[in-house]
Order: C-alpha cells, then sequence, then structure tokens
C-alpha cells in the first residue's frame, strides 16, 4: 500500500449509518459511553487532544476545501480513519458556533479509574456532585488546568464531561484534566480511605456559603479533594457527614451564592497562590 493510498479518505455524501453514528455521539450521551468515543469540535480542543495523546479514531473534513497547514497535519496523523463529507453534512456535525470548522475529530475515552485523578499537594482534585450544566463542568476543567489541580471527578447522576458543550467550554482543557466518572460519592469516599489507609494526609473539604472554614485559612499544602455541589441543591448531604471542613467564600453584595464553577475557580486559584509562594 502506497502512502497515498493509506491517507485515502471514505466519502460520506448521505445521512448514512456512519453519519448517523456520528450524530448519536454528539447527542446521546449512553450511546457515547457505549461507544466509547466523543465528537470534539474547534482547533484547539483537537490540537490538545493529539498534544496530550489522546486517541483519535477518526477525523473528518468536508470536501472541496482548500485546508490550512494546521488540517492537513492532522489530517495526516496515523492510526485515524479518514472522511470526507458533503458540505453541508459536515455543517450539520460542526455545531453553530464552528460553521467554518476545517476538521472534526472523533476520539477515543480514557479509562474511567479514580486513581487518575489522585490530589497531590498544591495540586487539588475536584468532585463535582451531579451538575446539571455541561457548560459549568467545561468551565470548572478549564479552571482546574489553569490553576494546576490534579483532575475531575463527576459524581451521581450529572452533565457529561464529554458532552460537545463541555468540550467547548473547557476550550480544550479536558484533554489536559484527568476527568473521571462515578455513580455516586461512595466510590470517592472509599477511594481517599484507601490513600489515607496507605498514609496520606488527605483532607476532603466541601463548598458551601455557610462554611466553617475561610478559603484562607486552608492549607493547599496537604493533598485536598474538594467537593462542589450541584448549582441548585448545593452539597449533599453525604459529602457535609463525609467532609473533614467545609469552606465558604468571603462576599458582599446582594449575592448569597456564587455559580458552582467559579466558587471552585476561586479556591484553585487560592491553591496556586500558595504554590507559587511556597516556591518564591
Amino acid at each position: 500500500m502506497t502512502a497515498d493510498s493509506a491517507l485515502r479518505p471514505i466519502r460520506v455524501g448521505s445521512r448514512n449509518a456512519t453519519f448517523q453514528h456520528w450524530e448519536t455521539l454528539l447527542r446521546n450521551r449512553t450511546k457515547r459511553h457505549r461507544a466509547g468515543e466523543f465528537v470534539v469540535q474547534g482547533v484547539r480542543p483537537i490540537t490538545l487532544a493529539v498534544q496530550h495523546g489522546w486517541q483519535l479514531t477518526a477525523v473528518l473534513r468536508p470536501v472541496r476545501v482548500s485546508p490550512s497547514s494546521w488540517a492537513r497535519e492532522t489530517w495526516s496523523l496515523p492510526g485515524a480513519r479518514r472522511y470526507e463529507l458533503e458540505p453541508e453534512l459536515f455543517a450539520e456535525l460542526s455545531g453553530k458556533d464552528e460553521g467554518q470548522a476545517e476538521l472534526l475529530a472523533v476520539v477515543a475515552m480514557p479509562a474511567n479509574d479514580l486513581t487518575r485523578a489522585d490530589p497531590a499537594a498544591y495540586a487539588p482534585a475536584v468532585v463535582f456532585d451531579r451538575p446539571s450544566t455541561p457548560g459549568n463542568v467545561g468551565t470548572l476543567l478549564r479552571s482546574i488546568d489553569a490553576f494546576g489541580g490534579s483532575g475531575l471527578v463527576v459524581t451521581g447522576h450529572a452533565a457529561d464531561p464529554y458532552d460537545p458543550k463541555s468540550v467547548r467550554a473547557s476550550t480544550g482543557s479536558l484533554f489536559a484534566v484527568p476527568t473521571v466518572r462515578a455513580d455516586g460519592p461512595q466510590p470517592v469516599i472509599d477511594r481517599i480511605r484507601a490513600l489515607r489507609a496507605a498514609g496520606s494526609s488527605m483532607r476532603l473539604l466541601g463548598t458551601d456559603e455557610g462554611g466553617d472554614l475561610g478559603v484562607r485559612d486552608v492549607d493547599f499544602g496537604v493533598p485536598t479533594v474538594l467537593v462542589v455541589g450541584n448549582e441548585t441543591r448545593g452539597l449533599a448531604r453525604i459529602w457535609r457527614e463525609a467532609c473533614d471542613a467545609v469552606v465558604s467564600i468571603p462576599m458582599i453584595g446582594a449575592a448569597s451564592s456564587l455559580n458552582a464553577a467559579t466558587a471552585g475557580s476561586i479556591l484553585l486559584h487560592e491553591s496556586l497562590q500558595q504554590r507559587l509562594a511556597a516556591h518564591a
């Protein structure tokens, strides 16, 4: 087989079974996780997926479009199946904010292993319990990446980190931050207990407006797991009972609480500030 034939794409000119599979990956979380792959839209997310070693199972592009150097390079990566779509079909998959996209990628999901998100000193892990909005998951992922957190665990019946809205909101940070899912709090609590039994001094801290510990009172030099509750209902009782303390963020003004992802971001920034001070 020549190099040219290895790169020869499969043409998709109708809403056939292959196209319908991609549509399903975008819209149906159950089938997305059953397939173990998801569609990625946008230059930066695709670039970060490649940089961080995620497996691209397929790359898609519209026919009759002159590609940029980035698109040509990504298209030529080994290991991915290549497809050319009629422009109207490609636009359907691109999303309304990505109408001029050059490429889409289908990316394999990594193992759903809690150990991937274990915290370290000044690198807290974040648990987002039952988030209802994919955009908030993506925003929190972006902050974990920016401020040096160790990973994200999404628990309970929750928005999907692999939802295209979450991936877009993360601006690709999903691919830089170990992200795992758990059916509920208990697997996370069990993991923390196991690490403590092995000698870790790890702490479990909740976040709530009525907390008993201020942001500046948290020592992030100790491995820490931060729990951010649901956007509307806050921390579940099981988390409150499991936490060593609950942290509150001082506020003035009429607002009684912060957006869940914003609250988590403030605590993550404090952990970065302490890290920088410790290494100054």
